[in-house]
């Protein structure tokens, strides 16, 4: 009996201990895994002071949030969130981003935004340049601008008196290049945005309203396209008459041979690189080598085939883009364009046509002494004459009232095939009367409709010649409700052919002359990147002689444009 009870007390002291044990390892196990929380909660306490962390916010309150650590492979395209249902509502709610990172457990915990667009592979300095970040609203409108030295544009400004043979165009550069301000003394012009304007100061004006633009950067990687603010007009301006070509040509040649070297340049080898010329486009482009031949030859420089020229008559070369004149009206307000075309809207115009311009006598093939003949002999016409003392076009007032009070303005071709009077026509509201292709249709594409007949008249200048046609008779047969449609298209295309004040804050609604221009510059440069980038040959776009380029719009020019490629590519 002893025994037995020494046995049981002995298994009873066995299963004590190991009950005790079991304790201990359940106490042990718990205060384990506790303490493994702890560690846990500690570690998302510490993520959520993560800083630039974008929320994709929906009815459900769900945070989207990428974790990259430092063991894992790095991501190669942005985390996409799943469609949710078309009647759950979505907005982004961003916060300001600061580059700051987490360390916990080894581990980098980083914030990335979520649903940006996926990015495309790009080959070397090519691809399309946009910034990181998916809300800016430059994105792809990106300028970056060349720092040129400034013997090729400021210092031609100082010696101002030695621009032109004949005018001193010190008064002209005033005002950022506007010129002086006329006097609105009788009320006839709106607000205080009117100035003496020389035509040949677009150089300087379109230089002042780059340095406006919006989307300038100094990081040239970011640019979608380059400015170079060389002023080709006024320097080769200086020496047009009784200068050899060493001397027309000297800054050109210094300039390419500065822009060559530049590392902006051999990203795409000036293929996104533009400038701008005060004067007709064939000024740059010097035929021969005589001392007695016109213009520089900038144009014909291996460097300046690649880049884009604007300037306010193109050649018929295809990189060159004509853009408008400047006219007397530079706003500083949208309101003063809204008023100065609900003024135009309103004006009463007594005269049929008119004709503001001089005889050119020595044209073998001009029509303007005919022209000058019909609108004599028509109680209809207003002619301002522009010669010798009573040149009256000198006086931006007088050829503003003629122009308001008429409702065609003739605009048949002088010296060249532009005019500036047909952007002071459409200023006025006056429809514009064109005698050649080239005078307008074929020029200001980026500016004009593409419906000649929508904003103008056009009569052949060869049946003019041929006195097939009166003018007169002409504009009388039009019916006068498609005459009011016309002017109010005029009356529309008024804030595409002025240029803004530059000294003024950029205006709110209104897309100006360079605003388009600018447009138009990204568009092409975006093309010729994108045909750069699929292995295609971008030369259509740059030095190609285009015969077809002043022929009259329509299916005849396209057929021949398209037998003319034909022809080169055989």
């Amino acid at each position: 009996m002893k025994k037995r009870l020494q046995v049981f007390m002995e298994k009873s002291s066995i299963a004590v201990k190991c009950r005790s044990q079991l304790w201990f390892v359940l106490i042990a196990s718990f205060l384990f895994v506790f303490i493994l929380l702890l560690s846990d909660y500690s570690a998302l306490s510490a993520g959520r002071n993560i800083q630039g962390v974008t929320y994709y916010i929906t009815n459900s309150a769900n945070v989207i949030v990428n974790q990259d650590h430092s063991s894992s492979p790095p991501h190669q395209d942005h985390t996409t969130p799943t469609s949710s249902s078309p009647n759950e509502s979505k907005s982004w709610l961003t916060l300001d981003v600061t580059n700051s990172t987490t360390t916990a457990n080894n581990n980098t915990v980083k914030s990335v935004v979520i649903n940006n667009p996926p990015v495309q592979p790009m080959s070397s300095g090519i691809g399309k340049n946009i910034s990181d970040s998916a809300s800016d609203s430059c994105s792809g409108r990106y300028i970056y601008v060349h720092n040129l030295p400034k013997r090729f544009n400021q210092d031609l400004l100082k010696n101002c008196h030695s621009l032109q043979r004949w005018t001193d165009m010190c008064p002209y550069i005033s005002n950022m290049g506007l010129g002086p301000r006329i006097k609105n003394s009788k009320k006839q012009l709106v607000g205080n945005g009117w100035f003496a304007t020389n035509q040949f100061l677009l150089e300087v004006i379109f230089h002042n309203r780059m340095k406006q633009y919006k989307c300038l950067t100094n990081d040239s990687s970011l640019a979608s396209a380059v400015f170079v603010p060389f002023y080709p007009g006024l320097d080769v301006g200086r020496y047009l008459w009784d200068y050899n070509i060493s001397m027309r040509d000297a800054s050109p040649l210094e300039f390419v041979k500065w822009l060559s070297h530049r590392p902006e340049w051999k990203k795409m080898w000036g293929r996104d690189h533009f400038l701008v010329g005060g004067r007709i486009a064939w000024d740059f482009r010097r035929q021969t080598d005589k001392d007695s031949a016109w213009g520089s030859k900038l144009m014909f420089l291996p460097e300046a085939k690649n880049m884009t020229l604007l300037s306010i008559e193109s050649s018929c070369w295809n990189n060159e883009q004509a853009i408008p004149y400047p006219t007397y009206f530079h706003p500083s307000k949208d309101s003063e364009v809204f008023e100065w075309q609900r003024r135009m809207r309103k004006r009463k115009r007594r005269h049929l046509f008119s004709f503001a311009g001089a005889a050119r006598p020595d044209s073998k093939d001009g029509i303007r002494d005919m022209i000058i003949n019909q609108c004599q002999s028509s109680t209809s016409c207003k002619l301002v004459g522009c010669h010798g003392g009573a040149n009256k076009c000198d006086d931006p007032l007088n050829v503003m009232k003629v122009f308001e009070a008429s409702v065609f303005c003739l605009q048949p071709s002088g010296d060249s095939y532009t005019r500036r009077s047909t952007f002071d026509s459409i200023l006025a509201g006056c429809i514009p009367v064109f005698f050649h292709p080239g005078s307008a249709y074929v020029q200001y594409l980026w500016h004009f409709p593409n419906t000649p007949s929508k904003y103008s008249v056009f009569i052949s200048e060869k049946d003019i010649r041929d006195q097939k046609v009166m003018i007169n008779e002409t504009l009388h047969r039009i019916p006068k409700r498609q005459v009011s449609a016309m002017r109010e298209e005029v009356i529309r295309l008024i804030p595409r052919v002025l240029y803004a004040d530059p000294r003024a804050p950029r205006l709110e609604t209104v897309e100006d002359a360079f605003d388009i221009a600018v447009k138009g510059v990204l568009d092409r440069v975006e093309r010729i990147r994108r045909d750069m980038k699929e292995g295609k040959d971008p030369g259509i776009a740059f030095p190609e002689l285009n015969t077809t380029k002043f022929d009259m719009p329509g299916p005849g020019r396209e057929r021949k444009l398209r037998i003319f490629r034909q022809h080169k590519k055989e």
